[in-house]
């Protein structure tokens, strides 16, 4: 059995906030240049180069990519012979309001009724799975709600079939317009229950932008929705253009033979993420 204190989860945690929020991944970054070099608009054109540079004065200056901060996930996987030395829950939500604090975050979260808001940014949403091993996962992905609210579940009758699945998703994406400020990554969940889709949309943003998912059909229907969106031609901060979305990534779970749920969680141009392995 191997031990991790806890005060090395709230350090890796604190410190990972901190970096989401000013410096975008390079598989973002790639697929935002990969989209200017593709883009058939030039005003849409233009105002991916301005994301671009945008992103390169965030990370030099360590200043806020967005001004939306986000309220932060987290998604755990921790090893069955893992020992936390420590409360895990507790040490997460240290990280989060530390990584906040010092890193001259905004705070977002708020009581959903009173709206008062908490100061701290917390408490995080946090997803714990246990998995085969000694090793502790973390990701990070602070979510803005300028996309998270664009976001939305249908429980789909069996007989709507991948048709009827594709629709709801690519219904979801343009509806949405330039409220989740496009070039948008979308996350599908598809089975299980009403839950549990929701839960694999969220996750399936943290998969590297673009990776095909392991399953061919999968990565095919991944790539026809992804066309079926940018045809539409919404386009970067629906201004037009054939760069609506960077990439669909889709999630599966079995479901009931009388239930389809499908999850669409949309994410901003600003797709912020950070992970590390103890």
């Amino acid at each position: 059995m191997r031990e991790i204190a806890a005060a090395l989860v709230t350090e890796a945690v604190k410190k990972m906030t901190m970096e989401a929020g000013v410096r975008l991944e390079p598989d973002i970054l790639a697929g935002l240049a990969q989209a200017r070099d593709r883009e058939t608009s030039s005003l849409a054109k233009n105002i991916l180069d301005l994301l671009l540079v945008n992103a390169d004065i965030a990370g030099r200056e360590k200043i806020p990519v967005c001004q939306d901060t986000g309220v932060a996930v987290v998604f755990i996987e921790l090893g069955q012979e893992v020992r936390i030395r420590g409360e895990l829950g507790e040490a997460v939500q240290q990280g989060v309001q530390a990584g906040y604090q010092d890193g001259y975050l905004r705070k977002s979260v708020c009581d959903p009724i009173t709206r008062v808001n908490t100061g701290t940014n917390t408490p995080a949403v946090l997803h714990v799975e246990l998995v085969p091993g000694d090793k502790l996962k973390i990701s990070v992905l602070p979510k803005g709600c300028g996309s998270e609210n664009m976001s939305g579940l249908t429980m789909l009758p069996p007989s709507a079939g991948i048709g009827g699945m594709q629709d709801f998703v690519v219904r979801q994406a343009v509806n949405a317009g330039p409220n989740p400020c496009p070039p948008l990554l979308i996350g599908v969940g598809m089975g299980g229950t009403f839950e549990k889709a929701a839960l694999l949309a969220k996750k399936a943003l943290i998969r590297p932008l673009g990776q095909p998912h392991p399953r061919a059909d999968v990565a095919a229907l991944e790539a026809e929705i992804l066309t079926r969106i940018n045809e539409q031609g919404q386009g970067v901060q629906g201004l037009g253009g054939n760069n609506t979305a960077l990439a669909v990534h889709i999630d599966l779970f079995p479901s009931h033979i009388a239930s389809l749920p499908v999850a669409v969680n949309i994410q901003c141009h600003a797709h912020r993420h950070k992970e590390i392995v103890l």
